[in-house]
This record gives structure tokens, C-alpha cells and sequence, in this order.
């Protein structure tokens, strides 16, 4: 599974619509003096921790008449997931997701949880004119993913040596792992492993090494689920010691697999 598939500031066609029923004012008959240009596209969404905010916008000609734009959201098993109208701004505040003040498009990032149901979501825009009368004036739908069925990658078959001589001249390190994920190989984000120097196990300031599986940096097949990576030591400067490499993978939704330990005496 890939990341959360969110495209940038595409706008499409939308339809207008009569009030909506959750709201019993008069629906203004008059012409509006305001019209949509479009909403952002959203084509799936997959909740990723600490990265759960979808991004809602819509875009108008011409907004002066508008007293307020907002939303309502709705899960696939048809729950509103917002119990108050989510509103959208034109303020040019970034945490709003909104960038310029006046432009007569109003955003808001609205919050996913992973307790969410899969499935297709919808919402809702309406609009609160300058005489209090409320519109549906679009209606978008997007794929949710919520992650649960995610699968961790899995790492193995490691090589590394257990010890290392300093050369007087360069001292080259070949590392080696299989990293594998149920979900495809292109859910995996990164393999890479961290150092901790003796005599006191600090973490490198060079933390995380990244590994690779595209016929470079000591890979030799591309794609094959061996990740590889050279590590050069120059021949002064080095400490001398025990180290602890903790290797790992991350897969797109900030899964970590199994951590492979190994330590290494360089001397």
C-alpha cells in the first residue's frame, strides 16, 4: 500500500445542489452572485501516524456575499464524522491550510483516526450567504484507508562482519539485509540501520545509514529484496571499540519491522 494519495491543488467541475436536509432555512431562490470553480481533488486517503490531516478546499469566482463556507463529513457506514459544520477559511493562515488571504478559496485540514472504518467517505460543502440563507453547493467522495490492515515489513539474513581492522588507508564495510513486506516490496519506505559508538553507546550524529536495492552504493542486483550498503572508514579518526547496529525497515505507513542487532569490533 502506498502512502496517502493526496494530488495538489487540481480543481474539478462540481455540481451545485439544493439545501441540504440537515439544515431547515429558506434555500435562497435568487441568483447567487457567488459560483464554484471547484474542490480540491482527494482520491484516497491512508491514515499514517503523526500525518492524519486530509486537506478540504473549495474555490470560488467571487465570495464577497459569503458570510461562512463549511463542511460536513461522512465515514463509509454513513456517520458524520464532525458534530459541529467543519469550517473552511480564506484567513491565508498555513494551519488552516490556507496560504493567501482573499483569494476566494478556503480550506481546512480536517483530522483522520485510524479507528475509522475503510471505505469510501463523502463531503459535503455548503455556504452561509450574507442573508443567512445555507446552500449545498458540492459533494465529493474519497477512498479512506485507516492502516489496520497494514502488514510490518520483515528483515533478515543479515551480513556484517564481527570485526573490522582499520587499514592504512581506507577500510571498506559490506552490509547486507533482505527486507521483504506482505503489502508489495513498493510499500517499503526505507531500510537503513542505526550506530552507537563505544565506550558509551551514543547514537552517530550520522544516524540513520540508509540502505539500497538499486544496484548502487554495493548492491548488486536491483530489486531482488537485498539491500546493501559500504561503509568507508578513513584511517585515523575512527574510535576503537565495540559498536551496536541496530538494523530495521519502515514501510510507507511508518511501520518499523524487526530490529536485527549485531555488533561489530572495529580495531
Amino acid at each position: 500500500m502506498k502512502k496517502s494519495i493526496i494530488s495538489f491543488l487540481l480543481f474539478i467541475p462540481v455540481i451545485y445542489f439544493g439545501c441540504e436536509k440537515d439544515f431547515d432555512s429558506v434555500v435562497d431562490q435568487s441568483p447567487a452572485v457567488y459560483q464554484v470553480i471547484g474542490v480540491r481533488t482527494i482520491d484516497s486517503v491512508r491514515y499514517i501516524p503523526d500525518d492524519s490531516l486530509v486537506l478540504i478546499t473549495i474555490r470560488f469566482n467571487l465570495s464577497k456575499d459569503l458570510r461562512s463556507v463549511f463542511t460536513d463529513i461522512y465515514a463509509s457506514d454513513g456517520s458524520k464524522l464532525n458534530q459541529n459544520p467543519f469550517n473552511l477559511f480564506d484567513d491565508g493562515k498555513p494551519e488552516n491550510g490556507d496560504f493567501v488571504k482573499g483569494d476566494d478559496t478556503y480550506s481546512n485540514k480536517f483530522p483522520l483516526s485510524q479507528f475509522y472504518p475503510n471505505g469510501i467517505y463523502t463531503i459535503k460543502y455548503f455556504v452561509e450567504d450574507k442573508d443567512n440563507f445555507v446552500k449545498q453547493v458540492a459533494l465529493q467522495n474519497f477512498k479512506y484507508d485507516n492502516g489496520q490492515s497494514n502488514i510490518v515489513p520483515i528483515i533478515s539474513d543479515l551480513t556484517a562482519p564481527d570485526s573490522v581492522k582499520i587499514d592504512t588507508i581506507k577500510t571498506l564495510i559490506y552490509l547486507s539485509v533482505k527486507a521483504e513486506d506482505a503489502n508489495g516490496q513498493n510499500d517499503i519506505e526505507s531500510v537503513f540501520f542505526n550506530s552507537f559508538i563505544p565506550p558509551n553507546g551514543n547514537p552517530s550524529s550520522s544516524n540513520p545509514f540508509i540502505m539500497y536495492d538499486n544496484g548502487t552504493n554495493g548492491d548488486q542486483t536491483p530489486g531482488d529484496e537485498i539491500y546493501s550498503l559500504i561503509i568507508e572508514l578513513p584511517p585515523t579518526g575512527v574510535t576503537r571499540g565495540v559498536y551496536r547496529w541496530e538494523f530495521q525497515a519502515r514501510d510507507y505507513g511508518k511501520k518499523l519491522s524487526n530490529k536485527i542487532i549485531h555488533n561489530i569490533v572495529i580495531y
